[in-house]
């Protein structure tokens, strides 16, 4: 998801489907609902196919054969950094989306919390673990502590992500 969204960036002004793309009114009512499959499926031809959305760890997810037959939030397993920017290379991008805030697991769509905020992961994933990429284009796999410790570090004060 990292190198594709590196890669559609470098075709569009180095600039991340979130961010290119954010004076456009669809995109801006896609965020406010909390819709996250579009994004996903503007960047289909650098992903390849949809199968990678669904992490083989998620058992409520399922893969998808498809960006345009049936292709929805059920099979996707990640969230979309909204704020990424590679001019600020620890923004979140991506990343495991069973997480909770406050031992309150999170719900899909528009997610807004500070950069202190009592994030921890599931158990539903990666043994109580989880992955993030970073607009550096690196992937992390980290504990809750390393988790909290990210999110800290996003040059931030709000992170906002779309949970699919």
């Amino acid at each position: 998801i990292g190198v594709a969204t590196r890669v559609w960036g470098g075709d569009h002004n180095d600039q991340y489907p979130t961010s290119a793309l954010i004076t456009n009114a669809n995109i801006q009512k896609w965020i406010a609902a909390g819709n996250a499959v579009p994004f996903f499926q503007i960047m289909s031809n650098e992903l390849v196919s949809p199968k990678v959305l669904a992490c083989p760890a998620d058992r409520d997810h399922e893969a998808a054969l498809s960006f345009t037959n049936g292709f929805s939030a059920t099979n996707i397993s990640y969230f979309i950094g909204l704020d990424a920017d590679d001019r600020n290379p620890q923004s979140l991008l991506s990343g495991d989306d069973n997480f909770e805030i406050g031992g309150v697991p999170v719900k899909p769509g528009l997610l807004e919390f500070p950069t202190n905020a009592p994030l921890s992961w599931t158990a539903a994933r990666h043994d109580s673990a989880g992955n993030i990429g970073l607009a550096d284009g690196s992937v992390q796999q980290l504990t809750s502590s390393g988790l909290r410790k990210a999110t800290a570090v996003t040059g931030a004060v709000t992170n906002r992500l779309l949970i699919p």
